[in-house]
């Protein structure tokens, strides 16, 4: 059932025409919050910013494969949306240039819900003018995307990868009340959350395996978010892609599409000789071109 649900999402999402001049940076798993001692973005959000303002310079469409915002323990999108307010920023800044697409995930579901969006997301409210004032008017919020290619037909399936999760997809209510009213408390001691994917490895395991599965059954490759663990196959493994997070403990990480080829990217902060910090770009797979990845399936 759940590699069927993947399917209706491919046979349902909007098609993106790409060819070999499109740029796209593919992230997921910020899990944006409110600034408290729960929210994982913080501690890597210069360095998102960073990556952000890289890309938006070099002209790349910015798509987010889910979990941007964390809206299980957080009840009110601007309190994120106070917190973060230059990463929302530079994302108001994509979305003018329309190179800017959100897919929700397990835990920003509730962006699939139109009202939803139209209060929160297509305004902001601001503090320093006392009004609202446009943020990401008239966005749609996606389930999945397929880049199609122009030239050769190639699709790449884009999706968060929940929905081979049962607890994340089809009781994500309860889900998000454990999390919300037990697991936030205890996780300011240290404790893990077990019904996260992304801290069970057994279960990201198992949403990898459905999700490699599928690229096999449908002959077509796939890229996700979702468990936190960046993949790459090499060529001889099925098409299944991961962009791993924006939570990992010192750095973030991505996916690059570009000059039709791909790669697995990471942003980190690191010191020079004269013990400067600086914020840095380096590729931890790839370049492959996409016609070469698309002969392994």
């Amino acid at each position: 059932m759940s590699l069927k649900s993947v399917t209706g999402v491919y046979e349902s999402a909007e098609r993106i025409f790409f060819d070999d001049s499109s740029k796209f940076i593919l992230m997921s798993d910020c899990h944006r919050g409110d600034g408290g001692m729960s929210d994982s973005f913080s501690k890597n959000q210069n360095i998102f910013f960073a990556a952000l303002t890289y890309y938006y310079t070099h002209n790349y469409t910015y798509i987010e494969l889910g979990d941007g915002d964390e809206l299980w323990e957080n009840k009110h999108m601007q309190d994120i949306i106070n917190e973060h307010s230059d990463i929302f920023w530079i994302l108001k800044k994509f979305h003018r240039r329309k190179k800017f697409y959100m897919i929700y995930g397990n835990h920003d579901m509730v962006k699939k819900n139109l009202k939803y969006v139209r209060k929160n997301l297509f305004q902001q409210f601001s503090e320093r003018e006392e009004k609202f004032i446009p943020l990401f008017k008239n966005i749609t919020i996606h389930e999945g995307l397929v880049l199609k290619h122009k030239d050769t037909g190639m699709e790449i399936l884009l999706i968060h990868g929940h929905q081979v999760d049962f607890l994340n997809s089809r009781i994500w209510r309860l889900a998000r009340f454990l999390v919300r009213y037990f697991w936030r408390p205890l996780e300011t001691f240290g404790v893990n959350d077990v019904t996260r994917t992304a801290k069970n490895y057994k279960k990201k395991n198992s949403v990898a395996k459905k999700l490699t599965q599928w690229t096999i059954n449908m002959n077509k490759i796939l890229i996700a978010g979702h468990t936190h663990k960046p993949m790459f196959p090499n060529e001889k493994e099925p098409p299944y892609f991961n962009d791993g997070s924006c939570v990992h403990p010192r750095c973030i990480t991505g996916i690059e599409i570009s000059e039709g080829k791909i790669m697995l990217i990471k942003w980190s902060v690191k010191t020079n000789n004269l013990k400067q910090l600086y914020i840095c770009r380096d590729i931890l797979a790839g370049p492959r071109k996409l016609t070469d990845v698309r002969q392994t399936v």
